[in-house]
């Protein structure tokens, strides 16, 4: 329904949700490792008291739904609150174990796939994609000479790839038919540049790379997550499809635009599929869920999911433009104003947006879930801000 916006009575805020963030972590997000916030240092306290009154603040300023917050150490929740809500329609509070979809967060998850099957030796990062998937030879204007297309120019945004096919109803469509999806978006999809040249930020790409990854493992993609990133990792809330006994948690999603209005029908429909959009954006998750992951990409000693060459070669910058800053595997990287990196990802699909941000060698990360498009929180200005300052107490 499109709806005009309007005051929300009776807003959660921080002291409402602050004695029910345990019981609903311990409830919803109960699994080894990650069943409990345990206790943030001492010296953060003002910090996160602030982070938190500026989130309510923007949360009610905002006036459309609701907020997640999380603090990660070593992998696990120390902090974690929610503000506004999961469902405005219906006057359920954002809760910290309330699902979302992080959009390309999601393709920080394929990569992280991508890498796993490098150390089984499954593939190489520099085999060429068309041994696996002979049909990315249909991409059109190919630059005569140019390198082939590899694993690691998608999963860097270096393959020289435009971002999105020019194909009609690319993005919609049941998740069942995504495969279909990009193989039809492959010859409707153009080269702009010589692979390996510049980063060139491509949706079809990581669509491709999905695919490909799949077919070098003979396996489908969707399982292979589940079975390779989601169950090692504990991340039991993770998923592309929301069955029955997650969608109960499910933040419902809005779609707020500049003339006032707020569609929640657009983001209801994307739940059945998004087309080609599934490596590249059709993870939904949790703020602990994605602690898990962030602790992995840390290389903490439990979630060891990946060889240190690997988790390293993701946080390596493999853009040309700017060495030092860009993109690597999956993760964007940034040098903060103490000099130091930070790594990262933000997402956005219809009715939500989300940002984690984290300190691969401080083993520190924020996570930021919110169920509308915009608002007056910069995610991830704000994720990264809290790192820095973190990691600084």
């Amino acid at each position: 329904m499109t709806r005009r916006m309007t005051g929300l009575r009776h807003r959660p805020g921080v002291g409402a949700l602050r004695g029910a963030v345990l019981l609903a972590v311990l409830l919803g997000q109960a699994h080894t490792g990650a069943a409990q916030i345990l206790a943030p240092k001492p010296s953060w306290d003002a910090v996160l008291q602030r982070f938190a009154d500026t989130l309510q603040a923007n949360v009610a300023v905002d006036d459309v739904g609701g907020v997640a917050a999380g603090v990660v150490v070593d992998g696990d929740l120390v902090w974690a609150r929610a503000f506004g809500w999961a469902d405005r329609d219906r006057h359920l509070p954002m809760g910290t174990a309330s699902i979302s979809r992080v959009g390309s967060i999601s393709k920080t998850v394929t990569a992280t796939l991508m890498m796993r099957l490098v150390d089984q030796g499954v593939l190489s990062l520099d085999d060429p994609v068309s041994r696996y998937l002979p049909e990315i030879r249909e991409i059109a204007d190919p630059r005569p000479g140019a390198p082939p297309v590899t694993f690691r120019l998608l999963g860097s945004h270096t393959a020289g790839i435009v971002r999105e096919p020019v194909l009609k109803d690319a993005a919609s469509g049941p998740i069942s038919g995504w495969e279909q999806k990009v193989l039809a978006s492959i010859p409707k999809t153009r080269f702009d540049t010589v692979p390996g040249m510049r980063y060139q930020y491509s949706n079809i790409g990581f669509g491709i790379l999905g695919l490909a990854v799949s077919r070098a493992a003979g396996r489908p993609f969707i399982d292979l997550v589940g079975d390779e990133v989601f169950r090692p990792l504990g991340m039991t809330a993770s998923t592309f499809v929301v069955d029955s006994t997650l969608a109960p948690r499910l933040a419902a999603g809005y779609v707020n635009r500049r003339d006032g209005t707020i569609d929640s029908e657009v983001p209801a429909r994307e739940h059945a599929g998004r087309g080609y959009k599934v490596p590249n954006g059709g993870v939904y998750t949790t703020l602990a869920d994605l602690g898990r992951l962030m602790g992995a990409l840390s290389g903490v000693p439990g979630l060891r999911i990946l060889s240190d060459a690997s988790r390293r070669e993701m946080l390596r910058v493999q853009t040309p433009e700017h060495p030092g800053r860009g993109y690597g595997l999956g993760l964007s990287v940034e040098v903060d104003s103490t000099g130091r990196e930070i790594a990262g990802h933000g997402g956005s699909v219809a009715g939500y947006t989300a940002y984690i941000a984290f300190d691969p060698d401080a083993r520190i990360g924020v996570v930021l879930l919110r169920n509308y498009q915009s608002g007056a929180t910069n995610l991830g200005r704000a994720a990264t801000g809290l790192v820095s300052e973190l990691r600084g107490g």
